[in-house]
């Protein structure tokens, strides 16, 4: 078992997006993990995601706030324990419109392997 506490959760910068805090809690710099990894997003008002595809299958867990998310032509708005599944080579955006910072549970899947 590994547990990481919040508080020394480490940071990570996320590509294209705009006030927005990141942290890493299990994978990469969090510590090893084999299929998936796990980050905590905190979206300012204001703040997002740039249209970008994802990489690998993507889950995200809405925890507090509200969001709306962009992918496969269509728009939602999520808010506290909606979650948005997403398939690897989606385009998807993600603002914050309200007023209200909204938290987000990031899971993504990391790159197969060759002997998977």
């Amino acid at each position: 078992m590994r547990v990481t506490r919040h508080a020394d959760a480490p940071g990570y910068v996320a590509p294209a997006h705009h006030g927005v805090a990141t942290l890493r809690l299990q994978g990469h710099e969090a510590g090893p993990t084999e299929r998936f990894w796990v980050g905590l997003s905190c979206y300012l008002p204001g703040g997002g995601a740039d249209e970008n595809l994802t990489g690998e299958e993507t889950v995200y867990v809405v925890l507090d706030g509200q969001l709306v998310v962009r992918a496969d032509g269509r728009e939602e708005e999520v808010g506290p324990h909606d979650s948005v599944y997403l398939p690897k080579g989606t385009a998807r955006r993600i603002d914050n419109r309200s007023a209200r910072p909204a938290t987000l549970l990031v899971i993504i899947g990391n790159p197969a392997r060759a002997e998977d």
